[in-house]
């Protein structure tokens, strides 16, 4: 039967906005006990509440987490390292009170709580031998000072009232408003620190660390302390990263057996993982050669691209092109490199298991999931532990299509081409569909292949997608991140208009109607992009950064020395922070524009979108704000989730003159 022919925009979708969190959240974080498997997720049921389930090796799955509590951290605003377990001991932080729990039992405080949730924690290292949690602990009681970020260990049978811990890695202490000289408190101190790791024997501890204006990806270094009798580091030695000579940064300590360490640092251009013997006198061995990547921007914690099997080896997740790969190197044979021939199209979160290891994974056709994988030799299985619950039909989704084109500077710029896809309805022959282009955060994260019900929600209407990895994103190495040094704003933006000009110029998209959306800094690129740029006819900014001026005096405390490399010093760059401001040249903006903000964002105030759309209010300019209630940087509830995908669609289909097949709340436009 020949296919119906309905104008693009229009076409009737089986993924419909409910469907972006029909069955739940992402499964995230796996970590594995004996032959136990721990993950993360949240249910239709729980909404915005993280729960923390293990599988045993019997296939009965328990929830730990008591009904009461959300498991996530806030140290750094964007958390990670939630919680762990060894040895059937289970510690988790609580969301609303950032308290340490232990759950194994009787659900009890291993920390203190305060009114405000001014004490957070994350990364626990559990060290049963000692009855100790070593954990990140990220103290905010002083309100004259800079949160100070600190390793300290809690007690795991606490006696009276648990309290905030012993002090083993102390942090640099800065007092408020931030101090312009970089003296500021004790300069021989870290600023941050993450990841601690126990080595097998007891006897030493691993963690990262670095200071402002670096951000982990730009100079860390893993430290090394053996530890005494009671658990306290002693002579502390930084063995890779800034400060050694043995790459520009380091980090994701994870250890092989007692005296073996492996880590990723990046001598050459690219992070790859070498081994350290710290036993003998042998120098540093490069594991693989430096020609993908290995790891990911250290945003939140426990980001593990590494984990060792139980054959010795070491399993990776590198880069290879944009595309994710799970691969195995060999200690024995330095530089070889063996892909695992699995459906996988990114992978993260790796963690050993009895069988091979088990991480978070994206498969070609079922999406994100937990899986197990059995490595047997070159020769791998796959188990799924748990997806996230309803993904659409294959035949609705996209493949995701490398494109490349010349952006910035003559440089190449790379991204994935998602094409308008149903099995039954195609376009009118005279018509091309209409593109959004969507621009990830950070801006140092990296989009992949996996296939997501968010585009689906687009291409399964005809409606294309290009997903950009524009300068200074993860994956092609340092100098492709690097890019962006002192050009946030100018390269990013380039890159993203010049990639819709190269679909539109070649045929594959209308160029009359394309829009631009982004998060965070992806919302940045799309307020940018309309201001700068008269390539786009829709802009939707999810807490996107309208000035960054305001941006570096008001965010939290990770970023708040972040874009002195991105733009300049603030205040001296002042000149340039105004000159990269969307804010400050809101009279270039001429296409309509939805803002989406959270209410309680600490990274992006909701401050950041007001200004903007009462700017554009006072130049009657086309604007929708919709400020959630509850809503962080990122949006968690369903309900939220669900809202925000119906307005989308409303708002391009007022702009692009289509009629939805959905049944929608129209989106009130103010100036439209």
């Amino acid at each position: 039967m020949a296919p119906h022919v309905l104008p693009f925009g229009s076409w009737p979708s089986p993924v419909s906005p409910a469907d972006l969190v029909a069955g739940g959240g992402v499964p995230a974080e796996p970590v594995v006990d004996g032959g136990a498997v721990h993950w993360l997720t949240t249910t239709p049921e729980s909404g915005a509440r993280v729960i923390l389930r293990r599988r045993d090796a019997d296939g009965t799955v328990t929830d730990l987490s008591p009904d009461w509590m959300s498991v996530r951290s806030r140290v750094h605003e964007y958390g990670g390292g939630a919680y762990a377990a060894r040895g059937g001991v289970v510690v988790a932080v609580d969301l609303s009170t950032q308290q340490l729990w232990r759950l194994d039992g009787h659900p009890r405080p291993l920390s203190g709580g305060t009114a405000d949730a001014a004490v957070r924690w994350a990364a626990p290292e559990i060290d049963l031998e000692r009855g100790v949690v070593v954990v990140v602990r990220e103290d905010h009681r002083d309100p004259a000072a800079e949160p100070v970020n600190e390793l300290v260990r809690l007690p795991l049978e606490p006696t009276g009232e648990p309290g905030f811990g012993e002090v083993v890695v102390p942090g640099r202490r800065r007092s408020l408003p931030r101090p312009d000289a970089d003296d500021a408190g004790d300069p021989a101190l870290p600023d941050f620190v993450a990841d601690p790791a126990l080595s097998p024997d007891g006897r030493r501890l691993a963690w990262a660390q670095w200071s402002h204006p670096a951000m982990p990806w730009d100079a860390a270094t893993v430290v090394v302390a053996d530890l005494d009798a009671g658990g306290r580091p002693t002579s502390a030695r930084a063995v890779a990263g800034a400060g050694t000579d043995l790459g520009r940064t380091a980090g994701t300590p994870v250890w092989l057996d007692a005296d073996r360490l492996v880590l990723l640092t990046d001598p050459d251009d690219r992070a790859v993982p070498h081994l350290l013997d710290l036993a003998g006198d042998d120098a540093p061995v490069a594991l693989a050669p430096a020609d993908s990547e290995h790891g990911l921007p250290g945003w939140q914690f426990r980001m593990r691209t590494l984990a060792p099997l139980p054959d010795g080896r070491v399993a990776t997740a590198r880069t290879v092109e944009g595309v994710l790969r799970l691969s195995v190197l060999d200690p024995a044979a330095p530089g070889s490199v063996t892909d695992l021939d699995l459906p996988l199209v990114a992978v993260s979160g790796l963690a050993t298991h009895p069988a091979g290891l088990v991480a978070d994974a994206g498969l070609v056709e079922t999406g994100f999931a937990a899986v197990v994988v059995a490595v047997d030799g070159d020769a791998a299985r796959l188990e799924i532990v748990a997806t996230r619950g309803t993904v659409p039909d294959p035949a609705h989704v996209a493949v995701a299509e490398p494109v490349s084109w010349t952006g910035h500077a003559g440089d190449t710029a790379h991204g994935f081409l998602h094409r308008p896809t149903h099995p039954e309805v195609t376009g009118p022959a005279d018509e091309l569909p209409p593109l959004v282009v969507v621009a990830h955060g950070g801006p140092t994260s990296a989009t992949t292949t996996v296939p997501r019900a968010a585009y689906a929600f687009f291409t399964s209407r005809g409606i294309a997608v290009l997903d950009v990895n524009y300068a200074g994103s993860t994956g092609y190495g340092r100098a492709y991140r690097e890019r962006l040094r002192g050009r946030w704003g100018v390269a990013d933006i380039e890159d993203v208009v010049a990639g819709a000009r190269h679909l539109a110029d070649t045929g594959v998209v209308d160029g009359t109607r394309m829009g631009v959306r982004g998060g965070s800094a992806g919302g940045y690129v799309v307020l940018a992009a309309l201001a700068f740029h008269d390539t786009f006819s829709a802009g939707i900014s999810y807490f996107g950064v309208s000035d960054p001026s305001l941006l570096a005096q008001e965010t939290h405390k990770m970023e708040s020395r972040y874009l002195d490399g991105l733009i300049g010093p603030w205040p001296a760059a002042r000149a340039t922070y105004e000159e990269r401001s969307p804010l400050h040249h809101v009279d270039g903006i001429r296409a309509p524009l939805l803002l989406l903000q959270g209410a309680e964002d600490r990274v992006v105030p909701p401050s950041q979108a007001e200004v903007m759309a009462a700017s554009l209010r006072e130049q009657r300019l086309p604007v929708a704000l919709v400020v959630f209630p509850g809503e962080g940087h990122g949006f968690r509830d369903p309900a939220h989730i669900v809202r925000a995908a119906e307005m989308e669609l409303s708002f391009l289909g007022q702009l692009w003159g289509f009629d939805p097949a959905d049944d929608l709340e129209p989106l009130v436009v103010e100036n439209l």
